[in-house]
């Protein structure tokens, strides 16, 4: 299945992007999953706390430690509460949701899960992105003197033939 998401007036914007179609597929992909089902409960916030890392709260009010689990799965990160049954309990008014729930947020490549707290109500869930190695900025040396083929050769140890070391076989 095949998506498109650039609108008409970005049609031209997707010749910038050389093979980054399996992303654009995924994203849409995570997209249609997650929105399926849009719940509203709980409520959240995300923050983005410096350069590479991000909080995400959220209000969970009447739920334990031990009630809730945060998983980490194909890149989406899924927080379930399970809620305790409160149907012995004689309300006049119940006006605070004790309902289980599951949120999910699409994470990118190089996100990180560093930790999670419950303190008054909001559970935190602390990010990193994690940058490796091989896609830091790196500095490419600029030479005083362009390379010809007889030093590419030389450094790769290759031969070079000219047409009188070729002879002619019959």
């Amino acid at each position: 299945m095949t998506y498109n998401l650039f609108p008409l007036a970005l049609k031209d914007f997707d010749k910038f992007f050389v093979g980054y179609d399996d992303q654009f597929n995924r994203i849409a992909k995570m997209h249609d999953d997650l929105t399926k089902h849009i719940p509203n409960y709980p409520p959240y916030n995300i923050k983005k706390t410096g350069d590479n890392s991000y909080t995400i709260e959220l209000a969970v009010a009447g739920f334990s430690k031990s009630s809730i689990d945060i998983t980490l799965e194909d890149d989406k990160l899924i927080v379930k509460g399970h809620s305790q049954d409160d149907s012995n309990k004689n309300y006049l008014f119940q006006g605070i949701a004790n309902r289980a729930f599951t949120r999910m947020f699409a994470l990118s490549d190089h996100i990180e899960v560093k930790d999670a707290e419950l303190v008054n109500g909001m559970l935190k869930i602390f990010l990193e992105k994690i940058i490796p190695e091989h896609k830091k900025p790196k500095k490419i040396e600029v030479k005083d003197e362009p390379s010809t083929v007889s030093s590419f050769a030389a450094e790769n140890k290759t031969l070079l033939l000219e047409e009188d070391d070729f002879e002619e076989t019959k």
